[in-house]
């Protein structure tokens, strides 16, 4: 028996932990923390070891399969490709290029194919195309357009060397960071502390990320801009700002103090459910540490006012000096240096919209909450054919259970996926890439948002099965099927030998020769591929440094405290606010929040048996004080229903989260009919998302609004 360890990543989130995957003849033996990983430093956390399992999963698909009445058989590449290539081609024909969806899922940014799959939306010519992101980072992109010129230039939170820490609506002990990534993050933030740091918690759950924590603040689920304003309210009217960074960084001051003059703590405390004087201390606590970082993320996303939140989130930092400084928000300068190409690129807010014309594109694409209606709706330019990779919207997507419906309608669906998901199940064909184990890689995108510069390698652990292909190999055959036939009979074969030739790693090490610690630019101190492939942890490149000035893309070149349309929507909350709050749907007397959970990432782990053993984990999670009014023992199943639908789950009964409030995960309710999980389909959990409206969504991005839904529970 032969045996090797083999150094490179998890890549099934954001944090790509370093991981030493032991191989004994061709079968994963161990999987471990990597102590030489330059990121992660040994760390992981149990979805790393379910790799494993992933690889080996007897459900995952090895070749492609093809739909035959309610069951799938199996077909070769080429012929699959070929039918893909004819029948896309047919309905582009015949209804127009707007007549063909496609969607990327989370998974598809962990990998290099990312870039080939933007080569396939742009060969489509459809402005029907969607992604995650607007469920997940819309705001966060939009806030990075309106105030340094770029949706690219989301800052990241330098938590390695800051003083003072505020997390709002993210759990990073468990997810590891998100736009800014940081594996580990348990650690990183005990090191704040240990430094003799501060780190606060603001949100509705007392989380496992506030159980570190210096502080816990438990928010109304909704009121973090209210309480953000009146933070701003007392920094400028205790001119506790930072003047040297607002004259040389800033535009946008003076209306800003006109927005938040009249706004006290003591007005925004029954609208934030946070005392005023609390309010107060963290203003002037974050005005005076030595650096201070607010970080939000996505339970601040998903709500209704997920942009203005972020503004303010992003203003606070800027005007106490904590942008573009040690401690503070920052940017990463990686080995393949994207930003400086990205922050030229248009977002395109508005230049279309869906059909309805509510939903306006931003960066290329529509949100997602149009999707159902764009393919159940008659009329010209309604979808007929979709193209999905790596996501599963139908359990991670708001749309009144009309998805599901909506898919089945297709004239033709092709869907690039390793499992026959709640989503995949209405494919005609599915194409299945090779496992993670099975690729080898060089992140180019999520280091964009790391913590710390590094580059690694991610050397393929196991030798392919048979003729699978890569994620990239799939998305560029499917780049040149798509093209109309006299184009794709002149320059098809000539395009795929050019992919061929210019795969993920070819363009990697050519962007990291021109990049930041190239060799054009270093010479043979610079980093190249085969450095990074020989480094078993990778490369440090080293902390965080000042470069906004050098990015910044704006028509003055300074950060846009004040953009025209988050001030208008923040004068509607404060003007709302003083006309006594918004009104509720009458009966829904309970706010629904997600939470995460360190075994779960949305709904593709729950095929793992390691994932989903134990007690489970799809619950209505509830304070004492609402149960007990409700007659709830723990345990027992209740229906949690919105004014758009019903779901019955569990409940379970904690006083760590706050009264008024109900937490409930995503990515569960498994078991529709021709599902190809049968682990999942066994596991007990209910679609969460069948309780949010597509209609709520981000005022100002189109974010879908998944947080803070009223809802009302009972028991079965």
């Amino acid at each position: 028996m032969t045996a090797e360890t083999i150094a490179r990543q998890c890549t099934l989130c954001e944090a790509h932990c370093g991981i030493l995957v032991t191989v004994e003849d061709t079968k994963v033996a161990k999987i471990e923390g990597n102590p030489d990983d330059v990121l992660s430093k040994g760390y992981i956390c149990p979805k790393a070891t379910a790799m494993a399992g992933l690889h080996e999963d007897p459900d995952r698909l090895r070749t492609p399969m093809r739909r035959v009445g309610d069951t799938f058989e199996p077909i070769g590449w080429d012929e699959a490709f070929r039918e893909i290539g004819t029948r896309l081609r047919r309905v582009r024909r015949d209804h127009g290029p707007h007549s063909v969806g496609m969607y990327l899922g989370n998974p598809a940014a962990h990998n290099s194919a990312i870039m080939y799959a933007f080569a396939l939306r742009t060969a489509l010519m459809t402005r029907n195309f969607y992604t995650a992101s607007s469920i997940d980072q819309f705001p966060q992109e939009f806030v990075a357009w309106q105030m340094y010129g770029s949706n690219f230039l989301m800052p990241i939170a330098d938590i390695d060397r800051t003083h003072r820490m505020v997390i709002i609506g993210a759990n990073p002990a468990v997810s590891n960071g998100s736009v800014t990534t940081m594996p580990g993050a348990r650690n990183r933030i005990k090191e704040v502390r240990a430094r003799g740091g501060k780190v606060v918690v603001i949100d509705p759950r007392r989380t496992e990320t506030a159980r570190l924590a210096d502080e816990h603040v438990s928010v109304l689920p909704g009121g973090d801009p209210y309480l953000l304003l009146a933070v701003l309210h007392v920094l400028i009217t205790e001119d506790l700002c930072d003047r040297t960074a607002v004259r040389t960084q800033c535009t946008g001051l003076d209306e800003l103090r006109e927005l938040v003059t009249g706004f006290t703590p003591e007005d925004a405390a029954p609208y934030a459910g946070v005392d005023a004087e609390t309010i107060r201390r963290l203003a002037r606590e974050h005005a005076a540490a030595k650096s201070a970082v607010m970080y939000a993320r996505i339970g601040v996303c998903q709500t209704l006012t997920g942009t203005v939140t972020h503004w303010l989130v992003n203003t606070i930092n800027a005007i106490t000096g904590n942008l573009d400084h040690p401690g503070g928000q920052m940017y990463a300068t990686p080995a393949v240096d994207l930003l400086p190409l990205a922050r030229r690129m248009p977002p395109y807010y508005g230049a279309w919209t869906d059909r309805s014309g509510k939903y306006k594109s931003f960066r290329f694409e529509l949100p997602v909450a149009a999707l159902a209606s764009e393919i159940l709706d008659e009329g010209p330019d309604k979808i007929r054919a979709m193209i999905t990779y790596a996501g599963n919207p139908v359990l991670s997507t708001p749309q009144r259970g009309q998805l599901d419906k909506a898919l089945g309608s297709l004239d033709f669906y092709v869907a690039v996926d390793m499992y026959i998901t709640e989503t995949t199940r209405h494919a005609d064909i599915i194409l299945p890439p090779l496992s993670p184990l099975e690729r080898e890689d060089l992140d180019i995108l999520l280091t964009m948002f790391s913590v710390h510069n590094n580059v690694r390698f991610n050397t393929r652990a196991v030798a392919p099965e048979n003729d699978g292909l890569e994620d990239w190999e799939i998305m560029a055959r499917l780049t040149t099927e798509i093209l109309p036939l006299p184009l794709r009979s002149l320059s098809g074969r000539a395009l795929n030998a050019v992919f061929a030739r210019f795969s993920p790693l070819r363009a990697a090490a050519l962007g990291m020769a021109v990049g930041p610690h190239g060799v054009l630019r270093r010479g043979r101190q610079g980093v190249t591929l085969k450095k990074v492939r020989e480094a078993r942890g990778g490369i440090d490149l080293g902390p965080l440094q000042p470069r906004l000035h050098s990015l910044i893309a704006t028509a003055d070149r300074l950060v846009q405290l004040a953009p025209r349309q988050f001030v208008i929507e923040a004068r509607r909350l404060l003007d709302e606010a003083h006309a006594g709050g918004a009104d509720r749907d009458q009966g829904f007397d309970l706010r629904l929040i997600g939470r995460r959970h360190l075994r779960s990432n949305n709904s593709w782990l729950h095929n793992v048996p390691s994932m989903v053993k134990g007690r489970d984990r799809c619950t209505a999670l509830m304070h004492p004080q609402d149960a007990d009014a409700r007659g709830l023992a723990d345990g027992g199943r209740v229906t949690v229903s919105s004014p758009i639908g019903s779901i019955v789950v569990p409940v379970e009964i904690s006083d760590e989260i706050r009264p008024g409030t109900v937490a409930i995960p995503h990515g569960w309710g498994h078991g529709e009919p021709g599902v190809g999980w049968t682990v999942a389909a066994a596991v007990p959990g209910a679609n969460v998302n069948l309780l949010h409206d597509p209609e709520q969504v981000d005022r100002i991005s189109g974010n879908a609004a998944v947080n803070s839904t009223w809802v009302k529970v009972h028991a079965v």
